[in-house]
C-alpha cells in the first residue's frame, strides 16, 4: 500500500515553494505583502487541472495531468457529472450510463469508466488505493483464465471442421454469464460496488457492535452520560442508513431501468461502432471493385438491374442480422449486468436491514426508559397526593387549637381530662378523614390498589 502510494502520488511543483518563500519575504518599505488569496492556485483550480489515477485494461496504472474540459472530451461527459467526482463537493451515491462512460460515485469512490479504462481521481484515501489494488488483482487473474481457456478452444487440427467448431467455442466462452467473462466496464463496476458494500456493511457492523451494550447498560442505569452516548449513536444510525438508502435506492433504480442498464454496456455499443465501420468500408470496397462510383449518384437507368438488386439484399440482409445481435446481445448482457446488480443489491440490503433492526432496538429502548421514567413521575405524584392528604389531617390539630386558644372561658377548661378527650377525638377525625381520602384515591384508580 505504502509503494503503490509513493508511485500514485504526484511530486510537488517546485514553483509553490518559490512563490511562497516571495509571498513571506517583507518588501523595501518593510511591509509583508498581502498574503490573502495564492492567485497561482486559484487559476490553476479554475483551469481544472488535476491528477487521475488511469488503470487499463490490462491492470496497467499510470498517473497523469488533465484538466477538466480534456477530460469532458475524452469520456465524452457533460461538466455537471464531473462535478459528481469532485471531492469538494458532497453528493449522495450515484451510479450514471452515458455514452462512452459510466460515472460512478459511491461513498469514497468516485471514477470514470469507460470500455477501455478507468479514472479515478487521485487520493491518498486507503479505500481509493485499495481499489486500484482490487482491480489489478481482479483483471490480472481475469485476463489469465481467459488465456488458458482460449488456448484449450484452439488446441486441435487445422482442418475446417474443427476450426467452426472452435469458433463456436469462442463465442459460447464470451457468451458467458460467469463473472470471470464480464465485459471491462462490468468488471470495473462490480469491484466498485464491492468496495462500497464492504465498506458500508463493515460501518454497519462496527455501529452494531457499539451500541448492543450502551444500549443494555442504559436500561440498567439511566444517567446523563449514557443519554449522551446514546445521542451521538442516533446520529451516526441516521446518517449511515440514509448513506447506504441511498446506494440501495440507486441500484434498485438501475435494474428497474432495462435501458439505463444497457446503456452501460460500452463495449457491446464500441463494438458494434466498429462493425458498422468496417461494414461501410467493406461495401465502399465492393462498388470499387464492381467499377461503381462511390461518390456520384448511380441513375436507375445506367445501373443493371442485378447490382442494384444484389446490393438492396446485401443492405437488407445486414441490417436484420445487425439489429438481431444487438437485440439479443442487449437481453443477456442486461441479465448479465442485472444479476450483478442483485447479487450487490442483497448485501447492501442486508446492511440496511441490520441498521433497520437497530433502529428499531434503539425506539424500543428510548419507549422502555419513556415507560420507566413515567412509573417514576406516578410514584412521585402519587406520593404528593398522600402528603398533602396527610398535610389536610395535620391541619385539623391546628383549627382545634386555634379554637381552643381564644381569649374566653367554658366550663370545659375546668374538667381535668378534657385535653386528653380533646386530642383524642381530634386523632380519630382526622385518622378517619385520611382513610375516606385514600379510599376515594383508590376508588377513583388514582393509586394502585
Amino acid at each position: 500500500m505504502a509503494d503503490l502510494k509513493e508511485r500514485l502520488l504526484p511530486p510537488k511543483p517546485a514553483s509553490a515553494f518559490t512563490l511562497r518563500e516571495a509571498a513571506s519575504r517583507p518588501t523595501a518599505s518593510g511591509r509583508h505583502p498581502f498574503q490573502g488569496v495564492d492567485v497561482l492556485e486559484v487559476k490553476k483550480r479554475g483551469q481544472g487541472l488535476k491528477s487521475w489515477i488511469r488503470v487499463d485494461t490490462s491492470g496497467n496504472s499510470q498517473v497523469m495531468e488533465v484538466d477538466k474540459f480534456t477530460m469532458m472530451r475524452r469520456c465524452d461527459l457533460p461538466a455537471r457529472d464531473l462535478r459528481l467526482l469532485d471531492p469538494v463537493f458532497v453528493y449522495p451515491s450515484t451510479i450514471l450510463g452515458r455514452e462512452k462512460a459510466i460515472v460512478v460515485n459511491l461513498e469514497q469512490i468516485r471514477c470514470i469508466i469507460t470500455a477501455d479504462e478507468v479514472l479515478l481521481l487521485n487520493s491518498l484515501d486507503k479505500y481509493v488505493l485499495q481499489y486500484v489494488i482490487d482491480l489489478q488483482r481482479k483483471l490480472t487473474t481475469t485476463g489469465a483464465g481467459e488465456a488458458g481457456d482460449v488456448g484449450e478452444v484452439w488446441q486441435s487440427d487445422n482442418s475446417d471442421m474443427n476450426q467452426r467448431r472452435g469458433n463456436r467455442n469462442f463465442e459460447n466462452l464470451y457468451s458467458n454469464t460467469s463473472p470471470d467473462y464480464l465485459p471491462f466496464e462490468f468488471r470495473a463496476l462490480e469491484v466498485a460496488l464491492e468496495a462500497a458494500c464492504t465498506f458500508l456493511d463493515t460501518q454497519a457492523a462496527e455501529l452494531e457492535i457499539e451500541a448492543y451494550p450502551l444500549l443494555d447498560e442504559l436500561t440498567s442505569k439511566i444517567s446523563t452520560l449514557n443519554l449522551e452516548r446514546v445521542r451521538r449513536l442516533k446520529s451516526r444510525l441516521v446518517a449511515l442508513t440514509r448513506r447506504v438508502q441511498k446506494v440501495r435506492d440507486e441500484i434498485e433504480q438501475l435494474m428497474d431501468d432495462d435501458g439505463d442498464m444497457a446503456e452501460m454496456y460500452l463495449t457491446e455499443k464500441k463494438s458494434r461502432m466498429e462493425l458498422s465501420f468496417y461494414g461501410d468500408q467493406s461495401m465502399i470496397g465492393y462498388r470499387s471493385a464492381d467499377g461503381t462510383s462511390v461518390s456520384a449518384p448511380v441513375s436507375p437507368v445506367s445501373s443493371p438491374p442485378d447490382s442494384r438488386r444484389l446490393d438492396k439484399s446485401l443492405s437488407m440482409a445486414r441490417s436484420r442480422h445487425e439489429s438481431m445481435r444487438s437485440t439479443e446481445s442487449n437481453t443477456e448482457n442486461i441479465e448479465e449486468l442485472e444479476m450483478l446488480l442483485e447479487a450487490y443489491f442483497v448485501v447492501i440490503d442486508s446492511s440496511l436491514n441490520k441498521l433497520t433492526s437497530l433502529k428499531e432496538y434503539i425506539d424500543d429502548t428510548e419507549d422502555f426508559i419513556n415507560i420507566q421514567l413515567d412509573n417514576v413521575r406516578n410514584q412521585l405524584i402519587q406520593f404528593e397526593l398522600l402528603l398533602t392528604t396527610a398535610t389536610f389531617v395535620v391541619a385539623i390539630f391546628g383549627v382545634v387549637a386555634g379554637v381552643f386558644g381564644m381569649n374566653f372561658e367554658i366550663p370545659l377548661f375546668d374538667v381535668p381530662s378534657a385535653f386528653q378527650w380533646v386530642l383524642v377525638i381530634t386523632g380519630v377525625v382526622g385518622v378517619c378523614i385520611f382513610s375516606a381520602f385514600v379510599w376515594f384515591f383508590k376508588y377513583r384508580r388514582l393509586m394502585p390498589l
